[in-house]
Order: structure tokens, then C-alpha cells, then sequence
């Protein structure tokens, strides 16, 4: 098929996070503004600096048959699941091919994880120390395959226009949906699962954060830990989970009479070339890739009126995000609810992403802002309206809503969607 440049609609969501197992729960969880973030639990947690999570609200092993689960990484449980839920709320009933809606050849799988199968990896190691080579599990390479929940997913939905797994740290969920996005209109695929997925909640990546400074080590006060915007915010906390959109083209969906959360109108993307850790202080990449996206989509800084910021509660990367803000939409950001769900929900990592453009559809779908929690002392540099203590009504009309993702390595991904 020729190259086109065609309409990318949403037809299905799905989720497991810290705040529920699907995504209703999760959105509920978000409009309560409940915080999934607890105590680790166990030895082997207990002598590291940093001792909280935001594990998932329902473990993936008592969502999975036994036999299926003990061959998969429990990112690709987490990414399994929420890409079952997004795949029959677009209302497909098989699998591409069973289900004549979709065709294999038509159907692609992006699945992103910024650290892939790395509790895998470290848990196969004590095995091979403490019982020998041949207790290894004969699973572990496709397990630790950072390709792995991708191609699990492509397996279960029969996906085989292409199976891909970008890789960019804690924006790898949102350059996964901008890819799949881009099979769409350039007439590769009619259809494409897409999102991100991660699980590393493990002493060694808790650890070796923590050591960097990145990390809250407010072990006394889970809940409050995640406090994006406030004065005292010290560092993300580590979370998992997996979410996952279905993206169509439009006139896919209205062949077959889908329902259509809202348009994806694009993805702008840079890099910052600054630090392999540490934020560009200014904003420069990311404002860069939020003008790229309003350079390549036909975009109005005046129709934006949401934004599920990246803000991971670290004290420069939060303010940057802003300065870029005001940078490229001027007076515009003063019209922009600005939601920061990691206060809720833990950093992801390379599932951020994907359970933030959940966030941002079920947002512009119901009209409704998730609120920022355990904002205490709004540091007075974030020139910025955020959404504080109750969800924002959001206004009617045509409108429009971007999330944001960066990560390590100075990656930057803007995503923006419009109501429909």
C-alpha cells in the first residue's frame, strides 16, 4: 500500500497499575486521587536506602493460568493483560484472522519496556549460584528479551504487520504508541496494540536508583512519598504495571462501527544531548519536541486545555518540563489543566507512557482531569495551572489533551489527542 497520511483513532484501553487491575479501577483510583504507593515488604528489602513502591494492585499471577504465567516475564504478565483488555474493549473477539474485523497482515504489536525481563535476568542468576546450571529456567532468554511482551502480545493477537520494541528509557511507552501511530499512517498497518510495560521492583534497580539520588527515600510516609510540583519533592518512586491503547485507522474503526475515544493527532519527538541522566535545565529538548509535534500536526496551542505532565517528582526535571511548557505555548499554558498521575501511581518507567495515554484518553473521553496529590507547597517557580485536590471539569466542545515522556539518555516524546 502507498504511503498515506491517514486518521489515528483509539478504539480500545487497558491497564494494570497500582491503583487496579484494568483500567475502570485505575481511572477510579485517579479521580479519588488514591495513592498505590506502600511499604516493600521482605528481607531483602530491608536494609536498602529506599524501601517503597507503588506495586500493582493485583498481582499478574492470579490473573494468568499457572502454566502460561511461568514462561513470562512479569512485565510481559502486566503487558499481556492490559493488551487483553485493550483488544476486547475495541470490541475484536478473537484473535486477527478468527475475528474477520482485522486482518493478520494488517495488525501490529508495539510494546515498549524501558529494562525488559530484568527481575528475570537477576532471579535467574541466585538460581544458577545457589542450585546449579541445570535449575535454570530453559525460559529465561525469551523472558529477559526486552522484545518480550511485545512479541507475547503479537502471539496472542495474531499480529503480523510487525512486532517492534522502542527502547528509550522512561518515554519508551509513549515512543511505542508515536511508532504505532506512524505503521498507521503510512499504510502499514489498520491496526496496531500499543503501550508500555514494566516490572523492576527489585533491590538491585531500587538500589542502584536510590545511589543516583533519583529515588524518594520518604520511607516513613508512602503515600506522600510521590509529591510532583511540591517544594519538598526528593525523587520518583519506583512503579509497575502495564498500560496498552488499540490504535486504528479511522476508516478501519468506521467500517466496522467501533467505538472511538479520540483522534491521535500526532507525536513530536528530540533529544536533549545534555547528560545521560540529568535533565537539560532549561527545557530546550523538550520544548523542542513539543514544537516539533506542533510543526508536523495541524495542532492549535489555543485547543490545547489538558496535559498529563511527565513530572516525576524529581526537583529539576519537574521544573523543566514547565519552563518548556511556557516556552512553546506561551499564554496558551495558562488555559492548561495540568495533571501529574505519577503522584498517584508511581514512575512506571517504560510503562509511564503507556498508562498515561490510558490517563489522557479516558481524560478528553469523560472530560475530566485527574487532580495532583500531596501537593503541600506548590513550589512558586511552577508557573503553571495544576490540577490540585479535586478532578477539573474539562470544557465542551472540540478540544485537545498531550502527554508527556522523557527518560535517561535525554529522550523526549510528545504525544497530543482531540476529542471527537
Amino acid at each position: 500500500m502507498n504511503s498515506t497520511n491517514r486518521t489515528v483513532v483509539v478504539t480500545g484501553i487497558g491497564a494494570t497499575t497500582p491503583l487496579g487491575g484494568d483500567s475502570a479501577s485505575t481511572w477510579e483510583g485517579l479521580m479519588a486521587g488514591r495513592s498505590g504507593v506502600k511499604p516493600l515488604e521482605g528481607e531483602r528489602f530491608a536494609e536498602l536506602p529506599v524501601r517503597i513502591a507503588a506495586l500493582a494492585a493485583v498481582d499478574p499471577g492470579d490473573v494468568l493460568p499457572r502454566p502460561l504465567a511461568r514462561k513470562l516475564d512479569r512485565s510481559a504478565q502486566f503487558a499481556l493483560i492490559a493488551a487483553r483488555e485493550a483488544w476486547a474493549d475495541a470490541g475484536f473477539t478473537a484473535k486477527a484472522g478468527e475475528d474477520e474485523n482485522v486482518r493478520p497482515e494488517r495488525l501490529g504489536s508495539v510494546i515498549a519496556s524501558g529494562i525488559g525481563g530484568v527481575t528475570t535476568l537477576l532471579d535467574q542468576y541466585d538460581v544458577l549460584k545457589e542450585k546449579g546450571v541445570r535449575r535454570v529456567s530453559p525460559h529465561t532468554v525469551p523472558m529477559l528479551m526486552p522484545n518480550g511482551p511485545a512479541a507475547n502480545v503479537g502471539l496472542e493477537v495474531n499480529a503480523q504487520a510487525g512486532v517492534h520494541t522502542p527502547v528509550s528509557a522512561c518515554a519508551s511507552g509513549a515512543e511505542a504508541i508515536g511508532y504505532a501511530v506512524e505503521m498507521i499512517r503510512t499504510g502499514r498497518a489498520d491496526v496496531v496494540v500499543a503501550g508500555g510495560t514494566e516490572a523492576a521492583i527489585h533491590p538491585l534497580p531500587i538500589a542502584a536508583f536510590a545511589n543516583m539520588m533519583a529515588m524518594s527515600k520518604s520511607n516513613d510516609e508512602p503515600e506522600k512519598a510521590s509529591r510532583p510540583y511540591d517544594t519538598a519533592r526528593d525523587g520518583f518512586v519506583l512503579g509497575e504495571g502495564a498500560g496498552v491503547v488499540v490504535l486504528e485507522s479511522a476508516e478501519h474503526a468506521a467500517a466496522r462501527g467501533a467505538r472511538v475515544y479520540c483522534e491521535v493527532l500526532g507525536q513530536g519527538l528530540s533529544a536533549d544531548a545534555h547528560h545521560i541522566a540529568q535533565p537539560e535545565p532549561t527545557g530546550r529538548g523538550i520544548a523542542a519536541a513539543m514544537q516539533n509535534l506542533l510543526d508536523s500536526s495541524d495542532l492549535k496551542p489555543s485547543e490545547v486545555v489538558h496535559l498529563n505532565a511527565h513530572a516525576t517528582s524529581t526537583p529539576q526535571g519537574d521544573l523543566a518540563e514547565i519552563k518548556a511548557l511556557r516556552k512553546v505555548l506561551g499564554d496558551d499554558l495558562d488555559h492548561v489543566a495540568i495533571s501529574a498521575t505519577k503522584s498517584m501511581t508511581g514512575h512506571l518507567l517504560g510503562g509511564a507512557g503507556g498508562i498515561e495515554t490510558v490517563a489522557t484518553v479516558l481524560a478528553l473521553h469523560h472530560r475530566i482531569a485527574p487532580p495532583t496529590i500531596n501537593i503541600d507547597d506548590l513550589d512558586e517557580a511552577i508557573d503553571a495551572d495544576i490540577v490540585r485536590g479535586e478532578p477539573r471539569v474539562l470544557p465542551a466542545g472540540p478540544i485537545a489533551a498531550i502527554n508527556n515522556s522523557f527518560g535517561f539518555g535525554g529522550h523526549n516524546v510528545v504525544l497530543a489527542f482531540r476529542s471527537v
